[in-house]
């Protein structure tokens, strides 16, 4: 097995909740103020997921006041508290820049539409 794999596989962690582009997620990060720890939610859209093993990242961007915020994270961050799915995105891209030049609604993204199964016929 290659050396660079072994090692990079003990710092993955594997309680990640799985998400994709497009999604709007609420990361709960780390921050450290002096002596004391606090969690910090960022809820936004995931632009991008890039790299793969320890390197991979994903991008997040959130409206605030009016600006456009994006925050990248390492997926296997310390920092990360948990990801959290809050709705999920239709999209047909792997890279969602265009949306930086929308504003409002336009910045929206469509809802996949979740798949119920009807009961079944006994």
């Amino acid at each position: 097995m290659d050396k660079i794999k072994l090692v990079e596989g003990l710092f993955e962690r594997k309680e990640l909740q799985a998400f994709n582009v497009g999604d709007t997620i609420k990361v709960l990060v780390k921050i450290l103020e002096g002596d004391k720890v606090r969690i910090h939610p960022f809820e936004g859209t995931v632009l991008e997921k890039r790299g793969s093993g320890a390197s991979a990242t994903f991008t997040v961007r959130k409206i605030s006041y009016g600006e456009g915020v994006e925050r990248t994270f390492p997926m296997y961050s310390a920092s990360i508290e948990s990801v959290e799915v809050v709705r999920r995105g239709k999209v047909h891209r792997a890279r969602l820049f265009y949306l930086r030049g929308k504003m409002g609604k336009a910045a929206k993204v469509a809802e996949q539409k979740s798949e119920v199964l009807a009961p079944t016929q006994a």
